[in-house]
């Protein structure tokens, strides 16, 4: 090819695009994508610098977000719109690639918390809450993680008491992303056989208190919180119907844990658009650093990354549309995926030199944020024994019913 063919095609709208995976998407995935770029280009990166310096979530976006009309994801009926996984993967690659807060935000409601209805309620538990959430006139929350569980989530201690036509919950969580305003936390609890489930929690429940987690250095604009449960009561009724031990949890974590995957992809694709934009206008020592040799093998390294996440993911969501994923695929791309994002981001940084980590330039937001994105929704260690149990058929680790 020419060099004046090639630069015609790696035009400034497919620069992260090498493989022409653009080309195997269906109509209604490309026109998914498009609409939320669109969306996230001219209202979320105009503003979410200074919602992210300040530590504060952007409510203003929700209602726009909601104009999408793609929450809801994958699920079908109940006002949800019944898209592909490869499209729902792609939301979550835009969102991230426009702002990691946002996309933990819509991850959480959309995927965790809608997810955990669609999968385990009874069609009554469905169609009394999908339909608004899909609206996103009520936003969800999942709170499985408790101080002391994490990587061992299986071992939580938060009780479910029955008590009449209720039960009682008692225990704490954290790390629990939208809980502090959320319409309805799904908490996850023991009950007195042993087996946990899925409670719904609705706003203003006595006894249900969140409080907002403060300090972080990454996904500042998405309010995780501490969560204290002192004699909750829950209607019999707001037990999701089909959660009756830490398996059917685990199927709500795989179904939506490739989207963290997809969400690795989104950052990457950011920073490198940014340090390849940064790399061709910058002149040191009388040229562009793009000119120079080791600028292009670190660009070139990064695309190459990109481009195996980005066919990594896209597999993958086939894959999960034909019911063929397993766990370990799924912890698979997330590991990989999160391990080469977080390099991704590092080089993009060092390419922008001594303004990479000023806000304005995006790229130091993306870094910082993929610090959580390589540790949330499993662990890459935990990721890497999942895979290994199904390669070898022994696990590494002890899991509870």
């Amino acid at each position: 090819m020419t060099e004046r063919g090639s630069e015609q095609r790696v035009s400034e709208h497919d620069v992260t695009d090498f493989y022409r995976m653009n080309d195997l998407l269906t109509e209604r995935e490309r026109d998914v994508r498009e609409r939320v770029r669109t969306f996230c280009d001219k209202e979320v990166t105009p503003i979410i610098n200074d919602y992210w310096e300040r530590a504060e979530f952007p409510f203003e976006l929700v209602p726009k977000l909601a104009e999408l009309g793609v929450a809801g994801g994958t699920i079908e009926g109940d006002g949800c719109p019944g898209l592909s996984p490869v499209a729902t993967g792609l939301i979550a690659m835009e969102l991230a690639r426009a702002d990691g807060s946002v996309c933990t935000f819509f991850g959480v409601h959309s995927g965790l918390a809608m997810q955990s209805i669609a999968l385990l309620g009874s069609e009554e538990q469905k169609r009394r809450w999908l339909p608004a959430m899909a609206r996103m006139d009520k936003i969800g929350a999942f709170a499985l993680t408790e101080p002391e569980h994490g990587s061992d989530a299986v071992a939580l201690e938060t009780r479910a008491r029955r008590d009449g036509d209720c039960y009682v919950l008692d225990g704490a969580k954290r790390w629990i992303g939208n809980a502090s305003f959320a319409d309805l936390v799904i908490v996850w609890a023991r009950d007195e056989a042993g087996k946990v489930g899925g409670f719904v929690v609705e706003k203003g429940t006595p006894g249900f208190n969140a409080s907002v987690m403060t300090g972080k250095i990454a996904k500042r604009a998405v309010w995780q919180a501490e969560i204290t449960l002192e004699g909750v009561r829950v209607p019999v009724a707001n037990r999701l119907a089909g959660a009756n031990g830490f398996g059917d949890t685990a199927k709500v974590l795989a179904a939506t844990r490739f989207g963290v995957a997809w969400e690795a992809v989104g950052h990457a694709m950011a920073a490198y658009e940014s340090a390849l934009s940064h790399a061709k206008q910058r002149e040191q020592f009388g040229a562009p650093i793009a000119s120079y040799q080791l600028v292009q093998h670190k660009l070139a390294t990064m695309l190459a990354e990109i481009t195996a996440m980005q066919l990594i993911c896209l597999r993958l969501s086939q894959l999960a549309g034909s019911g063929q994923m397993t766990d370990g695929m799924s912890s698979l791309a997330k590991m990989h995926n999160a391990a080469k994002a977080r390099r991704v981001v590092a080089d993009a940084r060092d390419i922008l030199g001594g303004i990479g980590i000023l806000l304005e330039n995006h790229v130091a937001r993306h870094q910082a944020d993929m610090e959580a994105v390589f540790t949330y929704e499993g662990t890459d260690s935990i990721q890497s024994l999942i895979v290994g149990r199904e390669i070898t058929g022994v696990s590494a680790f002890t899991r509870k019913a």
